[in-house]
């Protein structure tokens, strides 16, 4: 068969991709090497997890916060097989959607693991071992990530587990270690921290959430300790060791030691989650051969999403930038957008963040640290959630709203947040940024009351000291 446009890999960048093109005329097919499109996010990544932690949000509240609120019910039960079903069904209903979406738009589909020929060609080999050749005018390289794995320690996702097994334990563990203190380790010790586990975790550097705003990371960690999280920052796992088969007790041993030396200490735990970072998936998939550039196993692309291959592009995260689904959809409607002859493009400076614990945090832009480190002069508008009247009727008054703003231009350069549904009221401060605002614009924009956005209004208020209500 010959295509205008090959994908090889369905996740978010990649179907998105398909489905664009498509809409703008374009001959498209998919190469995917697993049985069910969608990628990592839709099957073992940010779809089951959402589900667990609405799920496990909706347990502990039950335990909790009812009482307070004048509900009286009886003590609420785990019912984990009805709970893993709830997380299943929603994995299921996301995946068919995208197979409709790709018969609807007349993307064809082919299933095996698909290799760079060089431009204009990809091989496609199926689990029976049959390869079939896909000629094609263009190749967007949409592969996704996975695990990164923790040298020395093997992950047998029973024991020792990544963030697919942590989805899908038999039942909940009395006490988890999480390797790893960024997003998806401390949603996912979020979860497991709600339905009873105790749960503590490790991080080599001397603070949570790397890259995120320090601010908002510190009182963040306050929360969460307050939850009952246990952190040991600034220290490196040496090694982690399963218990003796045929012992009294199951589980692995973590040993580990502070990052700038010192004494070693060890901590044991029915269940160790690795969750250190993922890396691009690039291996096998033939880019020396095609004669690919490439970065420490990344895809080295310029500002249109065009490798030095003529022919071949790449999206997502096997690419440079956040790996953030989100982030690849974008790159994949932009490449669909140029190889149709139009102007794709995506504003990296306006790609919101969100860890979706309860309560979230959500950014979007430049940290204090980023402008600092820049030389730019900037003010900081700030506003708690303790004085806005629908959390305080919520019961979720912790977090804040942080606005960033330009001391000349008074242009937002960025906004970070902790607020019970801070995803969602990023994408105000997102779509503000897109199109150059400034704190002045969003102070002056009326906001319904009582909400949870008001506050977002305040700290663009903030940024003059005017806010009206602290």
């Amino acid at each position: 068969m010959s295509y205008d446009l090959v994908v090889i890999g369905t996740g978010p960048g990649g179907y998105v991709c398909a489905i664009r093109a498509a809409q703008l005329g374009l001959k498209v097919a998919v190469v995917e090497k697993n049985k069910t499109f969608g990628g990592t996010c839709l099957n073992i990544g940010c779809i089951p997890s959402k589900a667990l932690l609405y799920a496990s949000e909706m347990f502990e509240a039950a335990a909790h916060e009812f009482a307070p609120l004048g509900i009286v019910t009886p003590p609420p039960q785990l019912d984990w097989a009805a709970m893993s079903k709830h997380r299943d069904d929603t994995v299921a209903s996301n995946v068919s959607g995208v197979a409709f979406l790709f018969k609807k738009n007349k993307v064809d589909s082919v299933i095996g693991t698909g290799r760079l020929k060089g431009a204009g060609s990809v091989e496609v080999t199926a689990e029976d071992g049959t390869v079939t050749t896909l000629d094609t005018k263009a190749i967007v390289i949409a592969t996704g990530s996975s695990v990164t794995p923790l040298p020395g320690v093997t992950i047998d996702e029973k024991t020792i587990v990544s963030s697919t097994g942590a989805l899908v334990l038999d039942g909940v563990p009395k006490t988890m270690v999480v390797i790893g203190a960024g997003v998806i380790g401390l949603e996912l010790g979020s979860v497991w921290r709600r339905l009873g586990a105790e749960v503590t975790v490790i991080e080599y550097l001397d603070r949570i959430l790397p890259g995120m705003d320090a601010e908002t990371a510190k009182q963040f960690q306050r929360i969460q300790a307050k939850q009952g999280i246990t952190f040991h920052l600034g220290q490196k796992v040496s090694g982690v060791t399963l218990k003796p088969e045929g012992s009294n007790e199951r589980g692995a041993t973590v040993s580990f030691a502070p990052a700038d030396g010192g004494d070693a200490q060890t901590i044991d735990a029915d269940v160790v989650l690795v969750a250190i970072g993922r890396r691009p998936n690039t291996d096998g998939l033939g880019c020396d051969d095609a004669g690919v550039a490439m970065d420490r196993g990344r895809v080295v692309i310029d500002d249109h999403f065009a490798t030095n291959v003529a022919g071949i592009y790449a999206i997502g995260d096997v690419v440079r930038g956040p790996m953030l689904a989100h982030k690849a959809e974008d790159e994949g409607i932009a490449v669909a957008e140029i190889l149709a002859g139009q102007a794709g493009h995506v504003n990296y400076a306006a790609i919101p963040s969100v860890v979706y614990t309860m309560p979230e945090v959500a950014s979007v832009g430049a940290t204090e640290e980023d402008l600092t480190a820049a030389g730019v002069a900037y003010k900081v508008g700030k506003f708690p959630y303790t004085a806005n009247g629908r959390a305080r009727a919520t019961r979720h008054p912790d977090g804040f709203v942080k606005v960033l703003a330009d001391a000349e231009t008074d242009r937002v350069l960025g906004v970070h947040m902790i607020s019970s549904v801070a995803g969602e009221l990023i994408q105000e401060a997102t779509l503000l940024m897109e199109f150059g605002g400034s704190s002045e614009d969003l102070a002056r924009t009326c906001h319904a009351h009582p909400t949870m956005s008001e506050a977002v209004k305040e700290a663009a208020m903030a940024v003059e000291k005017r806010a009206i209500h602290i």
